[in-house]
C-alpha cells in the first residue's frame, strides 16, 4: 500500500506518532431510529513527517462531510465565550481597533466571538462552513457566510468586503485538510498592514499531558510552533508573536504578519515570545523526529487506568455517569471500548444532543436534569479541559454522596467543588 503524503511538504508518511485503532468521526452523534444501523469506521492512525516534522492524521474523512451539518456550538461553554470576550478586548487595544475597522473570523461557529466585536460597534464577518451553526450566528446578528476557507474563497471576500485589519482563526488550523490552502485564505483577507491571530492545541501539551482525546478525524493536523511558523510561511505570513494559553489543554495563540510587513519593518519581525517557546520545544525534543517517540505508551497507561476504574465500579455496583458529551471524549470512549455497561449515560448542555447516542459506543444522552434524578455514585467530567468551570457546577453531587472523575491527563477522582 502507498504510503500518504504530507500535507505541509509532500514527503511520504510513514512514522507512527500513535495508532488508536478505529472510530466513527466523533460528532456523529446517533439518532435514536438510527441506533441499530450501521456505523462507519476509519482509522485514527497518526504519523509523523519525517521531513517537516507535522504531525497529521490522513483525511480519511472529507471535511464536507464533517462539517456540513455540525454538532458543536461554542456558546453552550460560558468559559469559551468569556475567553472570546478577553481576546477581542485584548486585540482591540493591542491593534488600536475602532469604528473604522473590519474584522473577519474564519469558522465563526454559532457568533461566540463575534458578537463582542459587533458591541463595539465594529464591522465583521464570519465564515463558517456549518450551515446549521452559521444560521444559529445570523440570528443573533453576526453576519455569516456558509464557506469553506481557501485561497480563492478568501480572494473572493477581500474583493467583495475589502481587507482585514484583523483575522482571527481560533482552534481551526488543525481542522483543514489542504493546510497551506487555508493558510493562503488566511493571507487573502488580511489587508498587507493587518495581523492574522490563530490559536492552536499546542502539541507539545498534548504530550506532556496525555490529551490523547484530541485526536480525531476533524483534527488533521497537530501542530507545534516550530510546525505552525512553516504552515504560515508557505503563505507569506510570518509569526510575530506568541501567547501561551490554558485552553484546551495548553493551547499557542500566534499573531502573524505578511511577509511584505516584515520585510518592510524588521523591528516588527518575531518577539523574544517566539524564540522562547521555540527553546521550549526543543529541550523536550519536538524539533527532531526521535523526539515524537513514546506517546504511544503513555496512551495505553491511560486506557489501561481507565478500564479498571470502570471494570472495578461495576463489580462493586457504584454508578457511573458522564458529564458532557464533547466529540473529543468519543475518541477515548471508543479507543477504550467503553460502553453502555460501563458508562449507564451522559449529559449534556446542548439540546442537539438530547435523545440522541454518541457515536460507536452508543451511550444514551440526556439533558442535565437527568443526572440529578439518577444519583450516580462517580460523575466522569468528559470535558476535563472545562473540569474548573464543570466542578463548580456540579458542587451539589457531594450532597448524595458522590464524587467526581476525570481520565486525563491522568485518572483522578475527587470531590465536587474542587
Amino acid at each position: 500500500m502507498t504510503a500518504p503524503s504530507c500535507r505541509l511538504c509532500a514527503a511520504p508518511l510513514t512514522r507512527t506518532f500513535v495508532d488508536l485503532g478505529m472510530s466513527p468521526p466523533c460528532e456523529s452523534f446517533v439518532a435514536a431510529d438510527a441506533v441499530d444501523a450501521g456505523e462507519t469506521f476509519y482509522p485514527l492512525h497518526v504519523r509523523v513527517c519525517d521531513r517537516c516534522l507535522l504531525v497529521q492524521l490522513p483525511a480519511y474523512v472529507p471535511a464536507e462531510e464533517i462539517f456540513d451539518d455540525y454538532a458543536y456550538f461554542s456558546s453552550y461553554s460560558d468559559s469559551w465565550v468569556a475567553h472570546a470576550r478577553k481576546f477581542v478586548d485584548t486585540a482591540v487595544e493591542r491593534l488600536g481597533l475602532g469604528t473604522g475597522s473590519y474584522v473577519v473570523e474564519v469558522a465563526s461557529n454559532d457568533g461566540y466571538l463575534l458578537q463582542h466585536v459587533l458591541d463595539r460597534g465594529i464591522r465583521c464577518l464570519g465564515v463558517e462552513p456549518a450551515a446549521n451553526v452559521a444560521a444559529a450566528a445570523r440570528e443573533i446578528g453576526v453576519p455569516t457566510v456558509v464557506e469553506f476557507l481557501g485561497e480563492a474563497t478568501g480572494s473572493r471576500l477581500r474583493a467583495e468586503h475589502g481587507p482585514a485589519d484583523l483575522v482571527v482563526a481560533n482552534n481551526v488550523l488543525a481542522h483543514v485538510p489542504d493546510i497551506v490552502d487555508f493558510a493562503r485564505g488566511l493571507r487573502a483577507l488580511v489587508a498587507d498592514d493587518g495581523r492574522v491571530s490563530v490559536e492552536i492545541p499546542h502539541l507539545l501539551r498534548l504530550i506532556q499531558r496525555n490529551e490523547y482525546d484530541t485526536i480525531y478525524h476533524e483534527h488533521f493536523s497537530y501542530l507545534s510552533l516550530l510546525t505552525t511558523q512553516r504552515v504560515m510561511a508557505a503563505a507569506g505570513l510570518v509569526v510575530v508573536d506568541v501567547e501561551e494559553l490554558p485552553s484546551h489543554g495548553g493551547s499557542l495563540r500566534t499573531w502573524s504578519a505578511p511577509r511584505e510587513a516584515v520585510d518592510r519593518d524588521p523591528a516588527a519581525g518575531p518577539s523574544p515570545e517566539v524564540a522562547r517557546v521555540l527553546a521550549e520545544e526543543t529541550a523536550a525534543g519536538l524539533h527532531t523526529v526521535e523526539g515524537h517517540a513514546g506517546f504511544a505508551d503513555q496512551v495505553a497507561a491511560v486506557r489501561d487506568d481507565v478500564l479498571r476504574f470502570l471494570l472495578d465500579a461495576r463489580r462493586d455496583g457504584r454508578r457511573v455517569v458522564a458529564y458532557g458529551a464533547p466529540g473529543k471524549g468519543n475518541t477515548l470512549l471508543n479507543h477504550c471500548g467503553i460502553r453502555a455497561d460501563l458508562i449507564e449515560f451522559a449529559v449534556d448542555r446542548n439540546p442537539y444532543k438530547h435523545g440522541r447516542y454518541t457515536p460507536g459506543t452508543h451511550i444514551p444522552i440526556h439533558p442535565p436534569e437527568a443526572l440529578d434524578a439518577a444519583r450516580p455514585d462517580h460523575v466522569v467530567i468528559m470535558p476535563w479541559n472545562l473540569r474548573r468551570e464543570i466542578s463548580t457546577q456540579l458542587a451539589h453531587v457531594a450532597r448524595w454522596g458522590g464524587t467526581l472523575v476525570t481520565f486525563l491527563p491522568e485518572l483522578e477522582v475527587f470531590e465536587p467543588g474542587t
